[in-house]
């Protein structure tokens, strides 16, 4: 297998790699690391830092591909690790290093020898601003599996997402934080990042469920307005998309709210990519626009469409078991998903919850619901 990783620079892919090599050594193979970037030195630091020595991983500091794969026909290695592709060249190339020929060709060589030899090569690539992986588009066509790394370098919080994966589904996501010795799966990410929630609540502060592959996780909403004094008001997010907040702002200025300044947080460093959450995002807006907090142990869900109808979410039951579990007792739920909500409840003998939900089927109804608490 050729699998592709990709991610952010400073963001874990080269310390997780290495934690898989240590993984992968224990088990009695032997792993040949190639590194482009660093010198062996610099590599043999970070694995004193992790803990990581074992007899099984070779570091070889070089970037010529001819060399590296003379070095894989000696030693045999099980696993070959290659940091990174863009620092990869073949010298009879005309090419410029980490240019998209270099990148392709050398691509090519690698995705031929693991198909002949068996060998598991692990290709490291560099992102673009966009977060794209650098170079041909054509690259993630050629290997096997696409991972990844994403996270925000200020924040412990990382998630491995699969992109691509001829062996399997990619509906499934490693959660992971970053610590001294490199990163530790998380069991509960929802008690991680709702750790720094408010023990009092406050307005601007809601709770989503949102699904990363098939956990779902909670996640707090953070946001505030302010009066614009500008012709243009603006809009800054923080993990959230920004052009999804946009078209939200622009339901809500058609229903006559939130004309102001707005900045939009998802605490954590998580980045939330649902459309689940748009409800949540509203009601954030409204609790701070009319200085109303929601109840503590409420969550909110619901897309959010251009007429401000509330649409149903997908896979409700789990969200609703992942807040039943943190003891959130309050719900506010697309209308359209009240028969799967009633059957959830009922069906986990939990039918005292049901007077705890309110269910929406227009933006409105939200609106007169915090206006009607004023």
């Amino acid at each position: 297998s050729v699998i592709l990783w990709g991610g952010e620079p400073g963001i874990g892919k080269s310390t997780l790699i290495l934690q898989i090599c240590d993984s992968f050594t224990k088990m009695g193979k032997t792993v040949l690391y190639c590194s482009g970037e660093e010198s062996d030195i610099q590599i043999k630091m970070r694995a004193e830092r992790l803990s990581v020595n074992t007899e099984g991983c070779f570091v070889f500091a070089e970037s010529n591909l001819e060399t590296i794969l003379a070095e894989v026909d000696k030693l045999h290695p099980d696993m070959v690790i290659i940091d990174s592709i863009q620092t990869t060249y073949l010298p009879n190339s005309s090419s410029a290093m980490g240019s998209p020929t270099q990148i392709r060709d050398c691509t090519a060589i690698l995705v031929k020898m693991a198909k002949e030899s068996g060998i598991i090569v692990m290709i490291i690539g560099h992102v673009t601003k966009e977060g794209n992986i650098a170079g041909p588009r054509i690259l993630e066509h050629m290997v096997d599996v696409v991972f990844y790394l994403e996270g925000d370098r200020n924040y412990q919080f990382r998630v491995l997402r699969t992109v691509k994966n001829r062996f399997g589904s990619t509906s499934e996501s490693g959660l992971f934080v970053m610590g001294r010795k490199g990163l530790k799966g998380i069991d509960d990410p929802s008690k991680y990042l709702l750790k720094g929630i408010q023990k009092a609540p406050v307005s601007g502060s809601t709770v989503a469920a949102c699904m990363e592959g098939l956990r779902p996780i909670l996640i707090e909403v953070q946001a505030l307005t302010v009066h614009s004094v500008l012709a243009v008001p603006r809009r800054i997010a923080s993990g959230y998309d920004f052009n999804r907040l946009v078209i939200l702002l622009a339901v809500l200025e058609k229903k006559g709210e939130i004309p102001f300044d707005v900045y939009l947080n998802v605490a954590g460093g998580y980045k939330l990519k649902e459309t689940a959450a748009d409800l949540s995002v509203a009601l954030a807006l409204f609790s701070v626009k009319y200085d109303i907090p929601l109840k503590k142990f409420c969550m909110a869900l619901g897309e959010i469409g251009l007429t401000g109808e509330i649409l149903p979410v997908s896979k409700l039951s789990l969200r609703l078991k992942e807040a039943v579990k943190m003891n959130f007792t309050e719900f506010v739920l697309p209308a359209r998903n009240q028969e799967e909500a009633e059957n959830y409840f009922k069906d986990n003998h939990r039918e005292e919850l049901l007077s705890h939900v309110v269910f929406i089927n227009h933006l409105e109804e939200a609106i007169h619901f915090f206006k009607s608490q004023v």
